[in-house]
């Protein structure tokens, strides 16, 4: 059983363990999130624990890496996805308008969550219907529904997004 200084000194081993992830992450729930998996991962760990060592540098090395392997995960997986959507183009032959279209709308998909993308994937580009979807990825037709509500609904928000940013905007005169 812990003792009152240990307690204390557990909570004070958290309370630097999230600032330190605050720093990295610049966002709370992020923050959050690494040092639950950091705890997890001491945890797992902790027979690699040398009782002589510092338990504080010890969890905070862990939030270190914790971190920098998310990073490391999440660019390889823009990588993929930017690769991904370059194979999606490659074989097509459009003109270059079409085709810089194409690249967008391919980069948009890549950029969908795993989960919408395989129910977009599904329905979209293999015609499965709602049901097929569902027991191909073992879940239930409402969740394969609002999985394909919320792609449709990134897909369109990062199209006005685009248009927004990219769009030209007449001057001084009017477009009828």
């Amino acid at each position: 059983m812990a003792t009152m200084d240990e307690g204390s000194g557990i909570r004070d081993d958290l309370v630097a363990m999230r600032r330190y992830a605050r720093s990295l992450t610049r966002d709370e729930q992020d923050a959050d999130d690494v040092v639950q998996d950091a705890i997890v991962r001491a945890i797992e760990r902790q027979e690699t624990f040398q009782p002589d060592r510092d338990r504080r540098r010890w969890l905070l090395a862990i939030v270190h890496n914790v971190f920098f392997s998310a990073k490391r995960r999440e660019a390889s997986e823009a990588r993929r996805n930017s690769r991904f959507a370059e194979t999606l183009v490659d074989r097509l032959e459009p003109g270059q308008e079409e085709h810089a279209r194409l690249v967008q709308i391919a980069r948009q998909f890549a950029a969908l969550p795993e989960h919408h993308r395989a129910v977009l994937h599904l329905t979209a580009i293999e015609g499965f219907s709602y049901q097929q979807a569902a027991e191909t990825l073992g879940v239930p037709v409402g969740t394969v529904m609002s999985r394909l509500a919320r792609a449709r609904a990134a897909l369109r928000e990062r199209e006005q997004g685009q248009q927004g940013a990219t769009g030209l905007r007449l001057i001084g005169g009017s477009d009828d």
